[in-house]
């Protein structure tokens, strides 16, 4: 009886420290990285969570954004961090799935070297005309890409951007072409549209809604599954017969490879109770972007097929980072 009371002891003496780490965090602030300047709907989201966060783990969330180089410097600075639970990556699909099929010399293996935790939200983009354009339906835009090949400008914000590559894809799938005239950002690329100085673009739909609203410009067809509920008129790309350009831009969150386990689940559900609080929730969902909050197992699996098809598309479309 001594013994097995000793060697209970002993076992719950090696357990103590752990279960002690595990109750204490968070004890310090955490850092969310977000890999774009502030304004933009990473930051965005990122900013809408972190009180949340906060109310749910008692410890200050602060986002910090470190832009650059299509994100990567970010991502790569999360790369190299502790993987103690303090350091969060929140990020669109360029530095997850993209940006490894342009960049050379990438500071990381989006496959490798992070804890996905959960893909967060995800809203379709949008074929956005200018008003005063004559094109009105997606059969408009097909036949006059085909009419003059090449000719029909379609801007994005940015070499690599979800904008960039829903053009390449839907080239691609109708056997059109046009010309690619990427911006600095999406705000640049917006403006030029609104000015008519280009003619068409795939827009992340809670960038253009507002402009959409107010008739500054005209939305063709979204490329989601189904329609989207702030644009309940305007059809899918399948709808309007062309198949394949099934896009959504989303965003998640990711921590330094080797986060312990009980962080991870304790980070995990704080994650998805921000994400599905009513007032984000609503707020998210009245600019068309949905709540995804997935386990990171369905994460992963989402990453790998991402992947791969982007990656048939930057090579099958030769695009380059330049």
């Amino acid at each position: 009886m001594n013994k097995l009371l000793t060697s209970l002891c002993l076992a719950l003496a090696a357990l103590g420290p752990l279960s002690t780490q595990a109750a204490a965090w968070p004890d310090k602030p955490v850092t969310i990285v977000v890999p774009f300047p502030p304004g933009g709907s990473t930051d965005t989201l990122a900013r809408a969570i972190a009180p949340k966060l906060q109310e749910q783990l008692g410890q200050t969330f602060i986002v910090d954004n470190k832009a650059g180089a299509t994100g990567t410097i970010g991502a790569g600075q999360v790369k190299r961090a502790a993987p103690d639970g303090y350091t969060l990556l929140l990020s669109s699909l360029g530095p997850f799935v993209i940006a490894p099929h342009l960049i050379k010399g990438m500071p990381y293996d989006a496959l490798k070297d992070f804890d996905l935790l959960t893909v967060a939200v995800q809203a379709p983009n949008v074929l956005v005309v200018p008003a005063a354009s004559p094109l009105k339906t997606v059969a408009e835009v097909i036949a006059a890409a085909k009419k003059e090949p090449g000719k029909m400008t379609l801007a994005s914000s940015g070499n690599g951007s979800s904008d960039h590559l829903t053009a390449e894809l839907f080239w691609l799938q109708t056997g059109t072409s046009g010309t690619h005239v990427p911006y600095k950002g999406g705000a640049p690329a917006i403006q030029d549209l609104l000015g008519g100085q280009v003619d068409a673009s795939f827009q992340n739909v809670n960038a253009v809604l507002q402009h959409i609203n107010a008739g500054k410009l005209r939305a063709i067809a979204v490329t989601g599954d189904k329609r989207s509920a702030v644009l309940p008129s305007v059809p899918t790309l399948v709808e309007s017969g062309v198949k394949g350009v099934d896009v959504y831009s989303w965003q998640a969150v990711a921590a330094p490879k080797g986060l312990p386990a009980d962080v991870k689940g304790k980070l995990h559900a704080a994650l998805v109770g921000a994400l599905n609080d009513a007032q984000v929730k609503h707020k998210l969902a009245e600019i068309g972007i949905e709540v995804v909050a997935n386990t990171p197992e369905q994460f992963a699996a989402f990453q790998q097929a991402e992947y791969a098809r982007w990656k048939n598309v930057i090579e099958t479309r030769k695009i380059t980072a330049d």
